[in-house]
């Protein structure tokens, strides 16, 4: 029985893990690893966010493989070089592992697999993360889709929709583990950015993406469609950090809430609504992949000119704060800092304000929620700010702007997300909630920054 090494990534879980199952079912024995390697993924390193929650998720899946008798290795460096030094340790014959889609690492995948494959080592990838893969969907003409319906419609179309796979009975580990080192010794998490409060709102690793799966579906996916835009509401999944981070494969997230839809009774509206915003997911990953500067560069090539706003800190200070004087905004931006998470509704609004009211450029912001959001994640976020400035495929039009007092009157009439994250403003009428400033006396509270 060979030795495999499977380098897990943005894998971290043992159910519909591919290159996990595949070595495992074959017989071999498996030594999963965990490299560290942030300069790897330059310009896109992990944000402080990110860090915190990629720290607590590979303590409970180290904790989860050690239950099965297994283990989880951890290094720090050269990806290649770590790899060649274990293969030579543990007299691997093959590596595996689920591929990536972002451009560094699909850059660096590639030159490890060659060098690999090159000394005589089996190189077996997987995909593990996406219900389709980028490549295999194309138009008549060959060419990659650039809005968003057709697109949908040609995955529709495609064949080969795999059921999950489950966790194999049986983890064969070697007699003798090499070497490795201490999840702490990676300094992932920063001493200077630990928020107490986040251990209370969110639980990283496999075991706590499933609870809030299935709490999800007993409590949101029937009034999905119709209450997923109302920011005070828990309607949506917030399972977009447990897919970021690969807690979850978008298959089993679908495959369940399909079928408590179903099995429950559920109305289809909700399923069908959910399922949309899966592949508005895979449309952000299809993109990246066939575009892969668009992080950088808009997709809409008029807006390499656009005159965006010079000397524009003090604006966008008051933006990251939550200190605008416009209530909807601030209130999105201090449940950003509070929980490393913001309503998706909020998230447009909040975008569009410091792109269109503010003329910043739609990177700067980009930026912001890379370093700030445990479910930042590349394709999601740099789709999300092209579409609401206007500068990618399907987008908002240029001249569309969310105005934050109306989508605050209409998202949250009584105030109560204000209520929650405005504290100042809490003891003011409904109506003056969403305008403070025709309140009389004036309350404790910044007038706003563009007028």
């Amino acid at each position: 029985m060979s030795n495999v090494i499977v380098w897990l990534r943005r894998d971290l879980r043992l159910q519909d893990n591919p290159a996990l199952y595949y070595s495992l079912t074959s017989g071999h024995t498996v030594i999963p690893v965990y490299i560290y390697a942030p300069d790897e993924e330059a310009p896109w390193q992990p944000g402080k966010a990110s860090r915190w929650w990629l720290h607590q998720s590979l303590s409970a899946l180290k904790n989860t493989l050690l239950a099965k008798q297994s283990n989880l290795l951890f290094y720090q460096g050269h990806s290649l070089k770590i790899l060649q030094a274990l293969i030579k340790a543990t007299q691997a014959k093959a590596v595996y592992w689920n591929v990536l889609y972002e451009p560094a690492q699909i850059k660096r995948d590639r030159l490890i697999k060659a060098a690999l494959q090159k000394s005589g080592i089996i190189i077996r990838t997987f995909q593990g993360a996406l219900l389709h893969e980028p490549w295999t969907i194309k138009n008549q003409a060959g060419q990659p889709y650039q809005l968003f319906r057709p697109f949908w419609q040609a995955c529709q179309r495609c064949p080969g929709k795999r059921l999950p796979l489950t966790i194999p009975n049986r983890f064969s580990a070697p007699q003798k583990w090499p070497n490795s080192l201490n999840l702490k010794d990676l300094k992932i998490l920063p001493d200077f950015y630990q928020p107490p409060q986040w251990a209370n709102i969110w639980q990283p690793g496999e075991a706590g993406a499933w609870q809030r799966l299935h709490q999800w579906c007993r409590s949101g996916l029937t009034d999905y469609a119709e209450q997923r835009d109302f920011p005070y509401l828990d309607s949506v999944s917030r399972l977009s950090v447990h897919l970021h981070f690969g807690e979850l494969s978008p298959r089993q997230v679908l495959g369940t809430a399909k079928y408590a839809s179903s099995h429950l009774h559920r109305r289809a509206k909700g399923i069908e609504s959910y399922e949309h915003q899966l592949y508005w997911r895979e449309f952000a990953y299809y993109l990246l992949y066939h575009y892969p500067k668009m992080a950088e560069q808009p997709l809409d090539i008029k807006f390499n000119k656009f005159p965006w706003r010079d000397n524009y800190q003090q604006l966008f200070t008051a933006w990251q704060l939550g200190q605008t004087g416009y209530p909807l905004i601030d209130a999105g931006m201090r449940e950003l800092r509070t929980t490393g998470w913001i309503h998706n509704r909020v998230r447009m609004v909040v975008a569009s304000f410091l792109t269109k009211n503010c003329g910043i450029p739609w990177q700067t912001g980009s930026r912001w929620f890379w370093d700030t959001l445990v479910d930042a994640d590349l394709a999601n976020n740099t789709l999300g700010w092209q579409w609401v400035t206007g500068c990618g495929p399907d987008g908002a039009p240029a001249h569309r702007i969310f105005n934050p007092l109306l989508q605050s009157r209409r998202y949250d009439p009584q105030g109560q997300y204000l209520q929650r994250w405005l504290p100042e403003l809490a003891h003011l009428p409904i109506p003056y909630r969403h305008q403070p400033w025709d309140a009389v006396p004036k309350p404790n509270y910044p007038a706003p920054i563009i007028t």
